[in-house]
């Protein structure tokens, strides 16, 4: 399974259960031109009980099952797509971000896979990674603000 049909068939799942999410962090980054790699999928969703249950559902459906990693210091939630071995992790806040309103306003719609996929814009992804402060993300800094310099300075091109 590639990236792109990986991105697609868990978008369908989420959006099949509907929950809301935007798809943030390193894959996000690269759907908006970074030359990043990643090897989980990370999304922002809202942590109510209800969407947790419609998570409990999805992860039954597959043959995973949900954890929690940090509990109870944050609203972590986590499987792993049983075909691929890919993690995906729904968390219900992130650094950086007010709200998910405000994520979603500043937002990119795109298609994967003939899936809706809502998409962090990539000044976002680098003010949450800005404000996680973790050296993983800071290592990933340099190339990701000279991606968004580069779309730019080609917004600006007549």
């Amino acid at each position: 399974m590639n990236a792109a049909s990986l991105l697609g068939y868990v978008s369908s799942l989420l959006n099949m259960h509907r929950i809301e999410t935007i798809l943030i962090g390193n894959a996000a980054a690269a759907l908006d031109g970074a030359p990043v790699t990643t090897d989980d999928l990370d999304f922002l969703f809202r942590p109510t009980p209800k969407n947790i249950g419609k998570l409990e559902e999805i992860v039954r459906e597959i043959g995973s099952s949900l954890t929690q990693p940090h509990y109870p210091l944050s609203h972590l939630y986590r499987f792993v797509e049983p075909q691929s071995g890919v993690q995906i992790d729904l968390m219900g806040t992130v650094y950086g971000v007010r709200s998910f309103e405000s994520l979603r306003s500043r937002a990119i719609r795109t298609t994967i896979d003939g899936q809706p996929v809502t998409v962090a814009s990539l000044g976002d992804v680098i003010a949450m990674k800005k404000a996680a402060n973790r050296k993983k993300d800071l290592a990933v800094l340099p190339v990701l603000e000279e991606t968004f310099r580069a779309a730019e300075v080609e917004k600006k091109r007549p």
